[in-house]
């Protein structure tokens, strides 16, 4: 069979050895940002979202940064020190909240809402405790884009602020357990490592994950005996390779736990919920069988808690007595370092920000960040998290049907 030859014009074959144009694509001019950082007044807290140094950081990048006087002293910051870094110092809550971007180190109260504007971002934790249906409305009519710093994820799909959050919150966990053990503090008069002749005190600890890791290598620095509970083997197989010597864990199996409340001087609730509340594994039985003058630490007060009878307390009233048993639910219980929080929530932000204002806007990063994404809980007057509309029967939206499909 003979082939035949297809013959091309000659027009089609003029300029094909000709350079062409190359689409390059252009890069996106670096956004300046004009962030706001109000003093808090909620909660005791004593943190402040940017130190000096990073505000320093932002300002030598262009932006504008407006600092609430008097935000940083319980940390102990001075104005002047703002001032010296490149802030601007508002006498008026007002000028704060004309910045584009808010950074709170404590939920938003309802008259702050009253301030809030369209489109701004605001970056804050969220209290589930704490939260309302009044709250969650006046947040949708104000139409801004807010964040949780408990839902943000990095680029490894963990949690960073839980995570620096964790470490100070285990430690602290059980120096206040240790505190409250005492009988100033009608404690059970029990020293946490105990001495030559005496055994230590028994600490049990529900999760394994960051907090219960902080907590179980300071209660077993200090010489106590520890009890680990997590459901996920493998979080407390990583828990026990990282403690040098063998300790005790088990599954979430109740009738093991329960022997080991009853028998405990301390409990530490350390469980973390990914999107939305804490599951309750301890019931108000199982608090009452407790031992007289024992001490609950429910560092998951955060996200509701994961005793049946915790409450969210404060710092200036910390404790409450239930069933004979200490309860400490203070929902910032880093807020007690308050210098050491603000470095460790500042250096977090603080990259972020940077990250922002390269990608051209916070939209645009939101687009193209999935665990950023994960952190939106509101946009633009639709409520993005599932567990918050169902708990307050309020119809929520999944974010990716709201913004544009260009990620």
């Amino acid at each position: 069979m003979s082939q035949r030859k297809v013959q091309i014009p000659e027009a089609l074959k003029q300029g094909q050895y000709t350079p062409k144009e190359e689409l390059l694509a252009i890069r996106r001019r670096p956004s300046k940002l004009y962030i706001g950082i109000p003093k808090e007044t909620a909660f005791q807290e004593r943190r402040v979202a940017l130190v000096p140094a990073s505000v320093a950081n932002l300002v030598s990048h262009g932006h504008h940064i407006v600092v609430e006087a008097g935000a940083g002293e319980k940390s102990n910051f001075s104005d002047h020190a703002y001032s010296e870094a490149g802030a601007e110092i508002a006498y008026s809550r007002e000028s704060v909240y004309r910045a584009n971007i808010i950074l709170k180190v404590a939920p938003l109260e309802l008259e702050e809402i009253e301030h809030l504007m369209p489109n701004q971002i605001v970056i804050s934790p969220i209290h589930l405790l704490s939260l309302s249906e009044e709250y969650i409305y006046k947040l949708k009519n104000k139409r801004v884009i807010a964040l949780a710093w408990e839902y943000i994820k990095d680029e490894s799909d963990t949690f960073p602020f839980v995570r620096t959050l964790s470490e100070m919150a285990g430690i602290s966990a059980i120096l206040t357990a240790a505190e409250l053990l005492s009988n100033t503090n009608n404690g059970r008069g029990v020293l946490l490592g105990g001495i030559t002749g005496v055994p230590p005190a028994k600490v049990v600890i529900l999760g394994a994950g960051m907090v219960a890791e902080y907590a179980a290598k300071t209660a077993i620095g200090l010489g106590a005996e520890i009890r680990v509970f997590d459901n996920n083997i493998y979080k407390l197989m990583r828990l026990q390779k990282l403690i040098p010597h063998p300790i005790y864990t088990s599954a979430v199996i109740p009738k093991i736990l329960e022997k080991e409340l009853y028998s405990a001087d301390a409990v530490i609730g350390a469980i973390h919920s990914k999107s939305g509340r804490t599951p309750i594994l301890i019931s108000e039985e199982m608090v009452e069988k407790m031992r007289l003058g024992s001490v609950i630490i429910d560092v998951s007060i955060d996200q509701g808690g994961c005793f049946a009878t915790s409450r969210l307390t404060s710092h200036d009233h910390p404790t409450f007595t239930k069933h004979g048993v200490i309860h400490y639910c203070v929902p910032n219980i880093s807020s007690n370092i308050s210098r050491t929080s603000s470095f460790a929530v500042s250096n977090i932000l603080t990259p972020l920000l940077l990250r922002v204002a390269d990608a051209g806007s916070f939209e645009q990063l939101i687009y193209t960040n999935k665990g950023l994404r994960n952190g939106v809980y509101m946009y633009k007057g639709s409520l993005t998290n599932a567990h918050l509309g169902k708990r307050f029967q309020i119809k929520y939206t999944q974010l990716e049907l709201l913004i544009p499909s260009n990620y």
